[in-house]
């Protein structure tokens, strides 16, 4: 364990300290993890391929999806890892730099995360209010230009907090109460007044990120209800409202966690106890990469028939007799 430079208070390492309360029980809450990692990571890899090489599925929704899929990818694994060696091996160490660099990761894939259901969202709008115009205003270049804005607008909101978190003098040890090295639980450790920039500037980002989002998100469905209760047949409105219930289910499996895990961490630190903090911490960042292929995978109908025709690629069986 390494000890605190006394020159400048800047430690050489941080000590992940697990889940306060349960260390004795740290392998068997390590089991579900990993079962929810493996599933996030297969399930994901395997709907991106699926995406890559079925042509009936290059389409702008499919390849938000896929850009979904593969920001849960990196959002799982910039933490899941860490976490296992703790719970497994209770290998505590990270480096300072290291734990910055998982930090800005962390927050950065979140918010691209976040990002890329706003942009789903918009997809579906456009698609059910100007379906003549779908195809010339999503074009390809137009999901790529807007892929790179939401992946820069996460990096150059969160950048910010490696150096808001370097300068903090850390006089109250090295150790930090959590699996990963999260923004606030890092700077929660620190010493002086000037932490507060830190969780201002911290649910600054997460209003002028989380917040836009969600408005965008409830703007773009508003418009589409009104669209939809506007179609003169029962079975238009629940064809074109079918379209939107995955992305739906995937919004309150991906906001709900993480609202709770924000506010709790700001406003309900002395009423929560610690690990349900942290457990709540990494099921936010598990969760909706575990859940989100099974969601489309069971709500999308050309999701299942080209799952089922790549199973049974090559047999005498046919997927609309299963």
């Amino acid at each position: 364990m390494s000890l605190l430079n006394d020159t400048s208070l800047i430690p050489a390492s941080f000590i992940l300290n697990g889940i306060p309360g349960l260390e004795e029980v740290h392998l068997w809450i390590s089991f579900p993890l990993c079962t929810m990692y493996s599933i996030a990571i297969t399930g994901n890899f395997g709907l991106m391929y699926l995406i890559y090489s079925e042509e009936a599925l290059h389409r702008p929704m499919y390849i938000f999806l896929a850009l979904l899929s593969f920001t849960d990818v990196l959002v799982c694994t910039s933490t899941l890892p860490n976490t296992l060696c703790i719970l497994w091996f209770n290998l505590k160490e990270i480096d300072f730099n290291a734990c910055l660099s998982q930090m800005f990761f962390v927050h950065t894939f979140t918010g691209m995360e976040s990002g890329v259901l706003m942009l789903m969202a918009l997809d579906r709008f456009v698609a059910i209010c100007y379906p003549l115009q779908y195809a010339t205003i999503l074009t390809n270049s137009v999901i790529a230009k807007a892929g790179l804005i939401t992946f820069l607008r996460g990096v150059t909101f969160v950048i910010l907090f490696t150096f808001l978190t370097k300068r903090l003098p850390y006089c109250r040890g090295n150790v930090i109460p959590h699996t990963y090295c999260d923004h606030m639980s890092v700077a929660k450790i620190s010493c002086g007044g000037n932490v507060k920039v830190n969780a201002v500037y911290g649910l600054m980002v997460a209003l002028l990120i989380g917040g836009f989002d969600i408005l965008c998100i409830t703007i773009s469905y508003t418009m589409i209800l009104r669209a939809v209760v506007s179609l003169s047949s029962a079975d238009a409105q629940r064809k074109a409202f079918s379209t939107c219930t995955a992305h739906i289910c995937v919004i309150v499996i991906t906001y709900v966690p993480a609202f709770f895990t924000f506010f709790t961490h700001r406003f309900g630190g002395h009423t929560i106890p610690p690990h349900i903090h942290i457990i709540m911490a990494n099921l936010y960042l598990l969760m909706p990469p575990t859940m989100n292929p099974i969601v489309y995978g069971v709500k999308t109908k050309q999701i299942r028939e080209c799952v089922i025709r790549f199973l049974f690629k090559g047999t005498d069986i046919s997927p609309y007799n299963i």
